[in-house]
């Protein structure tokens, strides 16, 4: 019987940011498909030890944004799992601010993150990658990288912007070796992140909100995402890279002035 995804069985993906949000849907589907789950996480332990009970999960801690921690953490994932195949860069935060209330602190610390954790995770885990000539490494980046009319989200832009260009880049270099990068870029998807605090009522008006933005008037959920990571990493996508697909409902709002 033939079974969706077969070659991802046993090959060993790290997901970095993975013990929440769109990372953790990211984890769970691999691990549904047989891989060996390096789950990266930082700042919710319980969360982390909670992934690591739900599947072929086990878990790293590490801040993307200190190469030295992200060396020791590749060093301990190949120890314990071996040599990395699959590399989801999703680990990100985000702060809202119009342009002239720029915060320093806040954009230096999303660029270490989004950006610079990105580039560190992949400069890590790239000499394995090349000496087998085959690879798969996804960006988690966003439309906001692309453009949208959302207020407050030009900083955080700039640094998924950064890594479009980064994804593009990258395709061009590794394309000769074997070794595919791709982006997926999400719209505003439901998480306990994007949620979290708020009541019932407050959710449900958020939710209109953002159907009302969207061709198709649906809500994202982690799980779309997850399941076009899991394709991008499987021998299913083997003539893609250098692509950054849009995944938002088709959202609308790039065309006029949003909120």
């Amino acid at each position: 019987m033939f079974m969706a995804f077969e070659d991802l069985r046993n090959k060993v993906v790290l997901v970095t940011g993975a013990s929440r949000g769109l990372g953790r849907a990211i984890a769970l589907e691999f691990s549904k498909y047989g891989a060996k789950v390096a789950a990266n996480y930082y700042s919710s332990p319980d969360k982390a030890m909670e992934l690591k009970s739900m599947g072929n999960i086990e878990i790293f801690k590490a801040d993307v944004s200190r190469r030295d921690e992200v060396r020791k953490m590749v060093a301990q994932v190949e120890e314990t799992l071996g040599k990395i195949d699959i590399l989801v860069n999703n680990a990100g935060i985000w702060y809202l601010r119009r342009f002239e209330e720029f915060n320093e602190e806040e954009f230096n610390k999303m660029w270490r993150i989004n950006f610079m954790g990105m580039m560190y995770t992949t400069l890590e885990v790239l000499p394995h990658m090349k000496e087998k000539r085959r690879g798969s490494i996804i960006n988690i980046a966003s439309n906001a990288g692309i453009g949208t009319a959302a207020q407050g989200t030009t900083f955080y832009a700039i640094t998924k912007a950064a890594a479009i260009i980064l994804t593009k880049r990258l395709a061009f270099e590794l394309g000769p070796i074997g070794i595919r990068v791709n982006a997926i870029a999400p719209g505003w998807i439901e998480t306990d992140l994007t949620i979290g605090g708020k009541t019932p009522d407050e959710v449900s008006r958020l939710e209109d909100i953002f159907k009302s933005k969207t061709m198709l008037g649906l809500v994202g959920r982690p799980d779309d995402v997850a399941k076009l990571a899991v394709y991008l990493g499987s021998d299913d996508s083997r003539y893609m890279t250098g692509q950054v697909i849009v995944i938002d409902g088709g959202r609308m709002d790039n065309l006029t002035h949003g909120i």
